[in-house]
């Protein structure tokens, strides 16, 4: 069987434009396609960026699947056309990039780099970020939100100044790097601008909160249904992410248990929020337990290894004659964590998305509201229920010396 929602994506770096097609999501979602736009545009700011990002003007065409702004339930296809598209005219790179698809791809298909490398590009990117962009506006119908930024850059560390999500998204869009520290900022940029001049690159480590979420995103049942493998093999699949972590991450392995596991307390007054009155003074879980949203924050770390073109490139071989050269050069990026950061935030809300219709239905909005309200109205009703039962007193029956055992 099918997942609820699924999508492929299709173009090459340098081709006409970008498609996906995006397959399950339901109907009766009105389409904001600014709100992609706006996503888009994100992903191709940032500090470090290069100049092919001054080329394009990355903008999504909705080609199927609206009626009059509103989602339809038929699959949807997003177009983003290539500005600077000049496929047909680009000559083969002869020496594969040291870290890129380039060697592992021209043996597998028995073909040259050119083909590699057009479809390994980051660019393939813009089309999953457009997919997550509009799952995530099916998840702010119920209140669910998706943030992502930047923790670490060029090893130097950006912990968040405290505050409320909507602070957050201020201090975000107000950086250079999509970082919620501006402290932090002037050193990294400064890291770049060194990076450039010795014509290197920068990798770093971003991360996606999401809130609201309800409990029983995903399962235990089987391996391929935990919704935490899912994110991370989508995380992994962005091209030059190398490892992900959620919530303490690796720092679990270190601790003793009593100071990994989240306590659990209940709070009659909470009943009616997401968490159903569930309420714990930590989330080193990173709001997922057993393969299932817990109704914590869900929190995931990635790490983005540095841009695998350099300026001044590393030791390669010549695939025609099979002597050393240096590797080939093709205009790139000084540093693209902050764009990573847009991208692994949408790829996080599609796999939430998939997960959400998976537990509440996917055919229209209004059926999936209707299963939403009815899960909450069933579950808060049956714990307070619960609750004023435990805390009725009760009669103590007084034990006869000698009747116990």
């Amino acid at each position: 069987m099918p997942p609820a929602l699924r999508y492929l994506t299709a173009g090459e770096s340098h081709g006409s434009g970008l498609v996906a097609v995006i397959d399950g999501f339901p109907a009766g979602v009105r389409v904001d396609v600014e709100a992609i736009n706006r996503e888009l545009r994100r992903r191709q700011g940032g500090y470090g960026r290069g100049g092919r990002q001054k080329l394009e003007h990355d903008a999504v065409e909705v080609v199927s699947g609206l009626w009059h702004g509103v989602t339809l339930g038929s699959p949807i296809a997003l177009l983003i056309r290539n500005r600077d598209a000049k496929l047909e005219r680009l000559q083969e790179l002869p020496r594969p990039r040291p870290g890129h698809a380039d060697l592992s791809g021209a043996l597998k298909y028995e073909d040259g780099i050119r083909p590699i490398l057009e479809r390994a590009s980051a660019r393939e990117t813009a089309a999953r970020v457009a997919v997550g962009a509009l799952c995530a506006q099916l998840l702010a119908q119920f209140n669910i939100r998706c943030f992502g930024f930047v923790v670490e850059l060029g090893g130097i560390r950006a912990e968040p100044v405290p505050g409320d999500l909507d602070r957050w998204r201020t201090v975000r869009d107000a950086s250079p790097v999509y970082s919620l520290n501006p402290e932090a900022d002037r050193r990294i940029v400064a890291a770049i601008d060194e990076a450039a001049n010795a014509g290197d690159t920068l990798g770093g480590i971003v991360e996606v909160h999401v809130y609201g979420l309800p409990y029983g995103l995903g399962s235990h049942i089987q391996w391929d249904r935990k919704l935490r493998g899912r994110i991370a093999q989508g995380l992994l699949s962005i091209q030059a992410f190398w490892g992900v972590e959620f919530g303490l991450g690796f720092e679990a392995a270190r601790r003793r248990g009593s100071e990994v596991h989240d306590p659990i307390r209940f709070d009659p007054d909470l009943v009616e929020t997401p968490a159903l009155g569930f309420v714990r003074p930590t989330n080193h879980a990173g709001g997922i337990e057993g393969g299932m949203t817990n109704a914590q924050p869900l929190i995931v770390r990635a790490a983005k290894k540095p841009i695998s073109t350099l300026r001044r490139p590393l030791e390669s071989v010549n695939l025609e004659t099979l002597q050393p050269m240096r590797a080939s050069y093709e205009r790139s990026d000084v540093c693209a964590v902050p764009a990573a950061s847009v991208i692994a935030e949408n790829v996080v809300a599609f796999h939430v998305a998939e997960a959400f219709l998976e537990r509440f239905g996917s055919d229209s909005l209004s059926q999936i509201a209707r299963n939403y309200e009815s899960y909450h109205r069933a579950m808060s009703t049956r714990l307070m229920d619960r609750w004023r039962a435990g805390t009725e007193p009760r009669e103590e029956t007084i034990q006869e010396e000698g009747d116990a055992e």
